[in-house]
């Protein structure tokens, strides 16, 4: 035999020694190993979603504790909270709002719940405004937006010159705080 003959037999008795290695060694240990790789994908997608979901439940949870009365008597409850009326005129300060009144409203009693309404006046300018609500937004309280009304009109326009003056609007916010009263049963006589 020649040379080349003896070369490319050799060649294949190596393949065909290594191919057994491998399947004897090995055996079928690479599709069990890429099987344990895809269950730890699904594993890990698994707890990211128990993470996202246990973060969603505290917030839940912080809903509840920020929203749920015991009572219709509960502080919570009450036509005018100092609590809330004390965040909102925080979050007036940290944005430099000018608050020029506030007015709680009599609260409004429903079956399982009651709504506090306030009426507020403002001077901000446009971008303070939005700002404005998306903290309230944020709160953890319930707070719902009725309407607002932007003071605007031509004669604005006409009697001011400044533009720093301008800037700033007069904004009238109706808004309201909805608190969940737990065993809800009204009082006769009130």
């Amino acid at each position: 035999m020649n040379r080349n003959s003896i070369f490319l037999l050799g060649l294949v008795v190596l393949t065909l020694l290594f191919w057994i290695e491998v399947k004897a060694v090995l055996g079928d240990k690479a599709n069990t190993f890429m099987n344990l790789e895809d269950d730890l994908t699904d594993l890990n997608e698994q707890l990211i979603s128990a993470q996202i979901l246990a973060n969603k439940l505290d917030r839940v949870y912080s809903l509840f504790e920020k929203n749920l009365a015991l009572s219709a008597k509960d502080s919570l409850a009450e036509d005018a909270s100092m609590p809330f009326m004390n965040d909102l005129t925080r979050m007036m300060d940290d944005l430099e709002i000018t608050l020029i009144s506030i007015k709680p409203k009599k609260r409004i009693d429903k079956n399982d719940h009651i709504i506090s309404p306030y009426e507020l006046l403002l001077n901000c300018s446009y971008d303070q405004l939005g700002k404005f609500i998306t903290e309230i937004e944020r709160s953890p309280r319930l707070v719902g937006i009725d309407e607002f009304f932007i003071k605007n009109g031509v004669e604005r326009l006409k009697s001011n010159t400044s533009e720093s003056i301008l800037e700033r609007q007069d904004v009238e916010l109706k808004l309201y705080t909805l608190t969940l009263v737990k065993n809800y049963k009204r009082d006769p006589y009130e």
